[in-house]
């Protein structure tokens, strides 16, 4: 009986201890499982340089932390690889990410240093980000397209005179003004219409002397002389061209020959239809052969000048359609043509200037009134456009952001042309259509691209130091072993030189 008892006991003890044991074990088990959930990292949405263990505040913005995720590309290649398998490229410190080691530690700043794998690593200046943290920067994605581009120059344009129909009206004959018809500038002319009349001596006396070159023609006509025929003829004809180089029209000659009758004055008709826009004569006013009297615009067609910069002119060819818009007249488009491009460069506002021809049938518009030109350049088909946002000029580089997808980003160095009306820019080398590329938050991306740039350089060059250090290593190390044969040659050869004295002795 007591032998039973005692086996009794010793069956509930062992039973005990195992219990113990195995909750133990449990225990045990779990309190990592803790600490691993405890140290899980975190980061900030707005800083993602910031990379703490455990939940807490943004030391930079204050903001509470938010779980750090891996993107799905990497969970996927953490889950095929082991853990054992997976390589260590670096440890980095979390709050700067480009003070790295090549062993785990303390930053500078006294925190954990997280290690970087192989598969998380960017290679070369490609970058890899979170999906959280891309949604929180606001990145934006779009197309590159493939269309037809075309560029609107605008400029402001002054309008002007047609300078081809303008029209001088001078005297070739000394006298006085008679009589003014047209007493105003601005007054509206038809061709013919009467100007004025002067008075001129050396007009009368050339009338008088035509007339009687004329009867002196029709008295000798009937001469058997042939000599003096001519000359009678000869008489009148050079009278008759005095009064044409005075610009006596030959409705005036005409009356003269008819009636017989000398004119006092001269009357002086309008060249064109048009607008008087210079007057210098006045009534009674006495003038010499040459002097300006009026200056008569025909505004039909005119001119409007417009100044575009250098860099415009390319685009601009003669023939080409222009468009101008009134301030006064909103909504309302004139169409017009380029005419003319002056070959040469204002020095003081580095500008050239074109000149654009406008019809004007209603006469709206006027000299001197400035307006909005528009010049619709040729159209380039097939061509590749992408937002002039998503285009980043840092000195002599221009680069965009290729977005590659689950978070991954690579930066593409871009030859671009001019922008476009709706805020695209032609891209002349660098980028195919299909492709997506970034439109926002560029610069963030690019600050990421130039620290992983950096931090693969140091790498490198730590990388080649090794290199060196262990080839150089490996060329002394055949000297080292010569020099040590020579050494024990020369101690071995010492020795048989002692063994033979000792034995001669």
């Amino acid at each position: 009986m007591r032998s039973t008892l005692t086996i009794i006991l010793l069956t509930i003890g062992l039973g005990m201890t195992l219990f113990l044991v195995s909750c133990g074990s449990a225990n045990s088990d779990s309190k990592p499982a803790q600490a691993e959930a405890s140290k899980e990292l975190h980061t900030c949405g707005m800083h993602p340089e910031v990379i703490l263990e455990g939940p807490g505040q943004c030391p930079i913005c204050g903001m509470n932390l938010t779980p750090l995720k891996r993107n799905a590309t990497t969970q996927d290649a953490s889950a095929q690889k082991p853990s054992g398998e997976r390589k260590i490229l670096y440890w980095q410190a979390p709050m700067n990410p480009t003070e790295i080691y090549d062993e785990p530690g303390k930053s500078n700043m006294g925190m954990d240093l997280i290690p970087v794998y192989d598969d998380q690593g960017g290679s070369g200046s490609q970058i890899s980000i979170d999906p959280v943290t891309v949604q929180n920067m606001g990145v934006r994605i779009a197309e590159v397209q493939k269309r037809d581009f075309s560029r609107d120059i605008r400029a402001l344009g002054k309008v002007d005179y047609n300078e081809e129909n303008i029209y001088e009206v001078s005297s070739k004959i000394s006298g006085w003004i008679e009589k003014l018809h047209v007493d105003y500038t601005g007054k509206p002319v038809r061709k013919g219409q009467a100007l004025l009349e002067l008075y001129s001596p050396d007009l009368v006396t050339t009338q008088q002397e035509y007339l009687l070159a004329l009867k002196n023609k029709e008295l000798i006509s009937n001469s058997s002389f042939a000599s003096i025929r001519e000359g009678a003829e000869s008489l009148l004809a050079s009278t008759r061209q005095r009064l044409s180089y005075w610009d006596i029209p030959e409705s005036e000659i005409k009356r003269l020959e008819d009636g017989g009758e000398v004119s006092k004055t001269i009357t002086f008709e309008s060249p064109a239809d048009g607008v008087v826009i210079h007057k210098n004569a006045v009534e009674g006013k006495h003038i010499k052969e040459g002097s300006s009297l009026y200056r008569i615009a025909d505004l039909s067609t005119i001119w409007v000048f417009a100044s575009l910069y250098d860099s415009e002119v390319p685009w601009v060819e003669v023939g080409q359609t222009a468009e101008m818009e009134l301030s006064y007249a909103p909504g309302e488009i004139l169409k017009g043509k380029v005419a003319y491009i002056y070959p040469y460069l204002n020095e003081k506002s580095r500008d050239v200037k074109v000149r654009l021809e406008f019809p004007n049938p209603d006469l709206m518009l006027k000299p001197g009134m400035y307006s909005n030109v528009r010049i619709k350049t040729q159209t380039i088909p097939n061509a590749i456009v992408i937002p002039s946002e998503a285009v980043i000029r840092s000195g002599e580089r221009i680069l965009t952001f290729i977005a590659l997808g689950e978070g991954r980003f690579e930066p593409r160095q871009v030859r671009v042309g001019p922008e476009g009306d709706s805020g695209e820019i032609l891209v002349l080398a660098g980028l195919q259509a299909g492709e997506n590329i970034v439109t926002s938050a560029q610069f963030l991306l690019d600050s990421e691209s130039r620290l992983q740039e950096a931090i693969q350089k140091m790498l490198n060059e730590k990388k080649t130091k090794t290199s060196e250090s262990e080839t150089i290593s490996n060329a002394e190390k055949p000297m080292t072993m010569g020099a040590m044969g020579q050494s024990e040659e020369v101690e071995s050869h010492s020795d048989a030189s002692a063994g033979h004295e000792s034995h001669n002795h």
